[in-house]
């Protein structure tokens, strides 16, 4: 590997004699001086060997005590990748989840959803005017959270 392992192991060894006070206690800080040379950049890259293998950035033991604004950014990342984007339009067919609790016979084989309903009018913040397929319009307006499409 032209010489990199033994750069490497020079460079940890490095750190560890910075680290030590006595070479009796050299495996204690072994650990330490392997997270330092792994979360530390290189010039020839201009980036760590963690990042280079994992595509991240490591996450620090103090920053799990502290939050710094990379772990939350990442934590908001991972979540809004997960969430579902739904768009409604007014005169879409939407099938709307039922919320309330039913007394009914027919148990976990119980519908889960009402409808087709048609989209009236759509607000910025989620909210949804329904009506009725008759045109009745529903007084209270619904989370798009609930909704779903219908394909008839």
């Amino acid at each position: 590997m032209n010489g990199a392992v033994e750069v490497a192991n020079k460079n940890i060894k490095k750190i560890i004699e910075k680290m030590t006070v006595t070479y009796k206690d050299w495996h204690e800080m072994l650990h330490f001086a392997l997270l330092a040379y792994r979360t530390s950049i290189r010039t020839s890259t201009g980036a760590t060997p963690y990042s280079l293998v994992y595509g991240m950035e490591a996450v620090l033991p103090i920053e799990v005590e502290i939050p710094s604004m990379r772990v939350i950014a990442e934590m908001a990342r991972a979540f809004n990748a997960r969430v579902c984007h739904r768009e409604f339009n007014p005169g879409d067919l939407v099938l709307r989840k039922v919320l309330h609790i039913t007394p009914d016979s027919r148990g976990k084989f119980a519908y889960k959803f009402d409808g087709p309903f048609v989209v009236r009018e759509t607000f910025s913040g989620g909210a949804i005017i329904l009506s009725d397929m008759d045109g009745i319009e529903n007084a209270l307006p619904v989370n798009a959270n609930a909704l779903k499409k219908y394909y008839p």
